[in-house]
């Protein structure tokens, strides 16, 4: 497997000015009061359903520097068989899944999962979950048409543009 991406995202002006306007917005969710933790579950999940080696990459280093445990991160992609997640885990990841499954899913997210999400998640912080989970699946669709890979990401990388 070639270890190239077929496009350079951040060496094209038009698409650097994207990536920064669209870290700028990412940047909203991440100053909420929804937990850095549970921003990166959310997207780790997402990311594994969507096969982007970039962000799983991506998310599991940044899940680690924000103190996640490994036994934790490696049972995301299984938390309906596992033990370590919360109630109101479960309900984001849950919320995650079906709203990056909307094509696999007749009914898009189901009543249940909103009216898990609702019951464990404030006003600010369902508004956040709710823009991670269509941020990161907007990312994973950049990673994968221009063909990043994973494993190079370093932790704070992108918070250059931040700015």
């Amino acid at each position: 497997m070639e270890n190239e991406a077929r496009f350079d995202l951040f060496g094209n002006d038009l698409a650097a000015r994207f990536a920064k306007r669209f870290a700028g917005t990412a940047l909203v969710v991440q100053q909420s009061s929804l937990p850095k933790s549970l921003q990166e579950l959310v997207s780790l999940r997402a990311s594994q359903i969507n096969g982007c080696g970039h962000c799983v990459d991506m998310h599991v280093k940044e899940a680690a520097a924000a103190g996640e445990s490994a036994v934790r991160l490696g049972l995301v992609a299984t938390w309906r068989e596992s033990t370590v997640f919360t109630d109101a885990e479960r309900a984001a990841l849950a919320l995650a899944e079906e709203g990056t499954r909307l094509a696999d899913a007749h009914q898009g997210v189901s009543d249940e999962t909103w009216s898990q999400v609702r019951e464990h998640f404030d006003e600010d912080r369902t508004a956040a979950l709710v823009c991670q989970i269509a941020l990161i699946n907007a990312a994973n669709r950049l990673a994968v048409i221009t063909g990043q890979k994973g494993g190079s990401y370093e932790v704070g990388a992108f918070a250059e543009f931040h700015g």
